[in-house]
Formats: structure tokens, sequence, C-alpha cells
């Protein structure tokens, strides 16, 4: 993944944005589609002119080297990347942020955050790419929205840390995005062909805890037909499936 900033309104990266020309054009067909005269155009939020609740949380010491509370980060992480998201970012509604962002370096890392958020009461929420457009990242609100939230976003987990090219397989890190796993795989003639149309800007872990669905791809097109194994940390203790080939037909 680039060290471009992503956008905390929507897809893509701070430095993408549309032109006044291509926003007039936008303007003009929804403005016949719709059998209105024009729209007012609201200009995209600037992460300066959002005030935060104040953090519900302290860092204890031993975390504080992999814990942020940083305004940038609370602001990304409140939100996925459906429409509904970014309509409540352009009207500056960020009224629930998580309150710590939390980035481990590996795995011992993950079980201490878990643990931490065990003994606070804390809702911990995994963050692979932030493209759920199904709410699957943002804090809760209702009943457990007044539990402090840990917002666990896995993407120093970026690694792909074996590749075996006689059985076409890998070992990769869940927080690896899809153009930086390709771009390794390619360099031993190999490929995962799963292509969501979220590949860009999400994750092999989003990939596999959302039984995604590679949009452009054939005949296999969801990533469960291609998971040979699973090592997950949760809160209660490790969890990993043997490693085994979905099919061992022929």
């Amino acid at each position: 993944m680039s060290n471009r900033r992503l956008k905390f309104w929507g897809w893509g990266f701070e430095d993408t944005l549309l032109t006044a020309n291509e926003i007039a054009l936008l303007e003009g067909n929804y403005a016949k589609r719709l059998n209105t005269s024009g729209f007012q155009a609201t200009p995209a939020p600037k992460a300066d002119e959002i005030t935060l609740r104040k953090t519900r949380l302290d860092i204890p010491t031993s975390l504080q080297n992999i814990c942020t509370t940083d305004h940038y980060e609370r602001l990304l992480h409140s939100y996925g990347k459906s429409f509904f998201d970014s309509a409540r970012a352009f009207a500056r509604d960020f009224t629930n942020p998580p309150d710590v962002i939390a980035l481990p370096k590996n795995e011992q890392d993950i079980i201490d955050v878990l643990d931490w958020c065990g003994r606070e009461n804390a809702v911990a929420i995994p963050y692979g790419g932030g493209s759920s457009v199904v709410g699957g990242v943002e804090p809760p609100s209702g009943k457990y929205g007044d539990r402090p939230v840990v917002t666990i976003d896995l993407r120093n987990l970026n690694q792909v840390l074996e590749i075996d090219e006689t059985s076409q397989s890998a070992r990769i890190q869940g927080g690896t995005f899809g153009p930086a796993l390709e771009a390794v795989l390619k360099t031993k003639g190999l490929t995962l062909r799963h292509l969501p149309q979220s590949f860009e800007f999400s994750t092999l872990g989003g990939w596999i805890v959302t039984r995604g669905g590679g949009h452009y791809a054939t005949l296999y097109t969801h990533i469960d037909d291609l998971v040979e194994s699973v090592r997950s940390i949760t809160p209660v203790g490790v969890m990993e499936s043997r490693r085994l080939p979905g099919s061992g037909a022929g």
C-alpha cells in the first residue's frame, strides 16, 4: 500500500480529487436526470475543521508504541466506504469515532491489545482496508455505544511470508493489500487471481472474513475457493485450520 494518505470521507487517496470540470459535468447530468435546475456542491471535509470527542481510554505504557489517538487516524477509522458513510462524513458528522487505533506489528501485539480490551471492557474492531460498505468497521451505537472502542488496524501485517512454487501456494499476512500481494506473487510467475471491485483498497484478511467475491475474475470468484488454511488471533486464543487444499481430486 502506498504511503499516500487515504481519504477519511470516501474512496481513494486524499490527493485524488475530481476537477471543477468533472464536478460540473456530474452536476449537469444529475440535475437533468432529477429534473432540477442544479445543486449546491458541498466541499469535501477537512480534518482540521472537525472536532472529535475526547478519547475514553488511556493507553497503557506497554502499548504506547503501537497505539494512537491521532486525530486523522480516528477520523479514517470512523466509517467504511458506503454512500451513507460518505454522506455522513460530508455532513461533518463524526459523533461516534473510535477511541484508540491499534497498529500491531506481530501476533503478540494483537494478543496484548485484545487482552487490554478485555480488561477495559472495550469493543475491539478488526480493520483491514476499511472498504466495508455494510458498517463492518464502524464503532457500535445503541446498546454497546457507551463502551470505549479500539480499532485494530492490520496495515503493518502486510507481508507475503512464504511462496511454494511447486504447489502454487503462499502464506500471506492478513493486512496485505491486493496490489502489493499481486506484485510479490508476480515475481514468481504466480497470481492469486482474486479481483474484487475494492481490489486496490482492500486486504486479504478482509476478503477472507467476508467471503469476498472477485467480480472481475472467472470461474473461481470467491476467496474461499482459494484458501488452504487460516490462522487467526481471537480474544480467547489462536485458531488455526490444517493446511490443506480445498479439493485434492485428481
